[in-house]
């Protein structure tokens, strides 16, 4: 069903949401090489920086959602595969160290909003992030980041569950395998969110 961008996510309508864009994850830190790897072939950083500076110049909100873990991993539960195994590694993703930091390219900018989470792999649930999203007045979850095997499938499908529309920006998020990522777009993401490129959704802001 064709669907109408701009009234998805024209002004005073969506946030842009940046699913764990953090030096530790897919910047200089990274501790998914391959990962980081596929952001970087992807240009996902300079496509959501091109994607933040036209939501901010538009006064549209920009919320990252980031991870973490205390340095004692208390209070994180080991309750998946993938956390346990980044729990074992003492030196991942501890919280006030750089590598939770989001990477420079992305700011942040002054009126930027971080929702952090110390626990799961995606970011309604336990957090502030629908609190935040609907005290600015956001009805639409614009969607940036990592990755297209866990991260995002769960934003989209949380936020859908939580009464948003979602629209994914197709040339700034990434997963792997490549062939693996695209086909989570096709079968999986496509049933729940629209999906348009950065340059398509930045010129419904103004």
């Amino acid at each position: 069903m064709p669907v109408d961008l701009a009234d998805l996510t024209g002004a005073g309508r969506s946030a842009v949401v940046t699913m764990e864009l953090q030096r530790g994850v897919v910047g200089d830190l990274s501790s998914f090489p391959e990962l980081a790897a596929a952001v970087g072939d992807a240009g996902v950083l300079s496509n959501t920086a091109r994607l933040l500076a036209a939501a901010r110049a538009a006064g549209v909100p920009v919320v990252h959602c980031t991870a973490g873990f205390r340095a004692d991993r208390r209070g994180s539960p080991r309750n998946a595969p993938l956390i346990a195994a980044m729990l074992r590694r003492p030196e991942h993703l501890v919280d006030g160290t750089p590598a939770v930091d989001l990477v420079p390219e992305l700011g942040p900018a002054p009126d930027d909003v971080f929702s952090h989470r110390r626990h799961g792999v995606s970011p309604f649930t336990g957090t502030t992030l629908d609190a935040t999203l609907r005290a600015l007045g956001a009805t639409t979850v614009v969607a940036t980041g990592v990755s297209l095997n866990l991260g995002i499938p769960g934003l989209a499908i949380e936020a859908v569950n939580l009464g948003y529309r979602v629209v994914i920006a197709t040339d700034a998020v990434a997963g792997v395998p490549v062939d693996y990522a695209r086909a989570v777009m096709r079968n999986t993401l496509a049933l729940v969110a629209a999906f348009a490129t950065v340059d398509e959704i930045a010129s419904t802001f103004t």
